[in-house]
């Protein structure tokens, strides 16, 4: 009875904190049966038996025959997949984002797509860079980021209509919180092959990001630029957009999916 003797977080969702402490259980022990499982979470065995048909419901656990022992399910390699690839963003990304950023002397942030909003998963801030927020993590909102109309841009008609189909935050004087301009926008972005932020996530500060390409031509992350208004100017952003698409090619590479 070991984790269940323990003192518990009262914000904790007692139902949910023992379906976790199985899958613990079962990735430490590889398999356990209904009454090691019950004796684990110091409950009764058809509290342990319909938390773990639950799990098995869900493909998260499996079963050997009727009575035999479970064990981790297929169906976990959805979260482990997810993971991973963000792991490799991470991992591949960091020396592609420390190279661009060097060059042009800003912030280069990599983000995905993470149910509706960008999530930002590599950074780098280059020499000029004045800003020492650290993105990454950050989970920003679609509308109002250059990273998250590249992402928008890419969704399907149907998926853009459900992205934007609530109210949009303005989270800045210029955010577009109007979904029929924000729609012309991202048709433009399509079209451009690149989208902007012109301070609409912050006051004073640009930013303008490209498409990464997976290995069907799909968009599976952004990589952008962010600085200062006044340093990453309208007539900067040609110059830049070149060098995010370069550093975009060299990731799609890097990640196993080269783009012709």
């Amino acid at each position: 009875m070991s984790n269940n003797g323990e003192a518990r977080d009262p914000a904790l969702v007692q139902s949910v904190d023992r379906a976790v402490s199985v899958l613990e259980l079962l990735a430490r022990n590889g398999e356990a049966g209904i009454t090691e499982i019950a004796a684990e979470l110091g409950v009764h065995k058809s509290s342990a038996s319909r938390l773990v048909y639950t799990l098995q419901a869900r493909e998260l656990v499996e079963q050997d025959g009727e009575r035999g022992p479970f064990r981790i399910g297929l169906g976990m390699l959805r979260f482990a997949g997810a993971v991973s690839g963000q792991l490799d963003y991470v991992r591949v990304g960091g020396p592609v984002c420390s190279a661009l950023a060097d060059r042009l002397g800003e912030t280069v942030n990599i983000a995905i797509l993470d149910s509706d909003v960008a999530l930002n998963v590599s950074q780098a801030r280059g020499s000029s860079a004045v800003a020492a927020q650290n993105w990454i993590g950050q989970r920003t909102p679609l509308h109002a980021t250059s990273s998250g109309k590249v992402l928008l841009a890419a969704a399907s008609p149907a998926e853009q209509e459900r992205l934007l189909s609530g109210d949009l935050e303005s989270c800045a004087p210029r955010t577009i919180t109007d979904p029929v301009k924000l729609r012309s926008v991202l048709r433009r972005t399509a079209e451009d092959g690149f989208a902007t932020c012109m301070e609409e996530l912050e006051a004073g500060l640009h930013a303008v990001a490209v498409p990464v390409f997976g290995s069907r031509g799909d968009v599976v992350a952004a990589i952008s630029a962010a600085g200062p208004a006044y340093r990453l100017s309208q007539k900067r952003m040609p110059e830049i957009v070149e060098e995010l698409r370069v550093a975009s090619r060299d990731l799609s590479v890097r990640m196993g999916h080269p783009v012709p």
